[in-house]
């Protein structure tokens, strides 16, 4: 699993005109397949009387899924470079439509690749993407009297709490970045005398 990836910040609209073309690029975040080609779907609707609607996504960190569509454009002159460009980018996770409305201005195969793959380019710049990290989930559980203090401290060191839950002791939610638990084992030893209990659990990613 790689240590971070890019993914699209938020859902966005960004439209460039080239030769009298009108090219609006539509980008979302994606967390699975399924949504992605629901996106697809839902900005084809949008758009019927479009020339043509491509598409491009790509889901998992590692780029395990990647799809693309030049939607009727001649092959590998739409879909194809809107892939690449995502991937060249980073970007995961996410999914691009670039609907075309044509402005009787014929590109050729370069000017078109160069245009989907550009617009692309352009919507990622305008919309913003984030960066993901991994991390591993886990507990801390630590006794009352330590655990205000150790959430605070927590906080302050910028570690993720992403929740606390009081029983007989108190039991603390975490995300620590994988590369550091180490660090995180003989810091949490330190700052608690040794009395908190440290159990991993399963990898995720999160807001870096």
């Amino acid at each position: 699993m790689p240590e971070q990836y890019l993914t699209v910040a938020r859902e966005g609209v960004h439209e460039s005109e080239i030769n009298r073309s009108r090219f609006l690029c539509s980008l979302a975040p994606c967390a699975t397949e399924q949504e992605a080609q629901e996106f697809v779907a839902r900005v084809r609707g949008d758009h019927p009387a479009a020339s043509h609607n491509c598409f491009a996504y790509v889901i998992g960190a590692d780029a395990c899924v990647q799809r693309a569509s030049d939607d009727g454009e001649p092959g590998g002159t739409a879909g194809v470079p809107m892939l690449q460009m995502l991937l060249r980018r980073e970007v995961r996770y996410a999914a691009a439509v670039v609907t075309r409305y044509y402005g009787g201005v014929k590109l050729g195969a370069g000017g078109l690749i160069r245009a989907y793959g550009g617009v692309v380019g352009e919507a990622l710049d305008a919309v913003g993407t984030r960066t993901r990290k991994r991390f591993r989930l886990a507990t801390v559980t630590v006794d009352h009297q330590r655990a205000g203090k150790l959430e605070n401290d927590l906080r302050t060191t910028g570690r993720t709490v992403r929740g606390v839950r009081y029983a007989e002791a108190v039991v603390l939610d975490i995300a620590v970045p994988d590369a550091e638990v180490e660090a995180f084992r003989g810091w949490l030893a330190d700052a608690t005398a040794g009395s908190a209990l440290l159990e991993l659990g399963d990898e995720a990613y999160g807001d870096a």
